[in-house]
């Protein structure tokens, strides 16, 4: 028996249900190892700068006071 792996970018959950007929149809064993593309700590951030919004923690600016505070 030989281990392959290889990735694929699927765009909505029917191609990786066909990606698995066709798998089994080969009778080949396999098994999906779904990846996460943002880091998990960058992903907890967002949500919890989200929230802080909502509970008006935010701050609005102009674009151009934004562009003097990335100076």
């Amino acid at each position: 028996m030989q281990t392959i792996s290889f990735t694929a970018q699927t765009e909505d959950v029917s191609q990786i249900e066909a990606i698995k007929v066709f798998m089994k149809a080969l009778k080949i064993k396999f098994k999906i190892k779904k990846e996460d593309v943002y880091n998990a700590a960058f992903v907890e951030k967002i949500e919890t700068s989200k929230k802080e919004y909502k509970q008006g923690k935010g701050e609005i600016m102009s674009l151009n006071d934004f562009k003097k505070l990335c100076k």
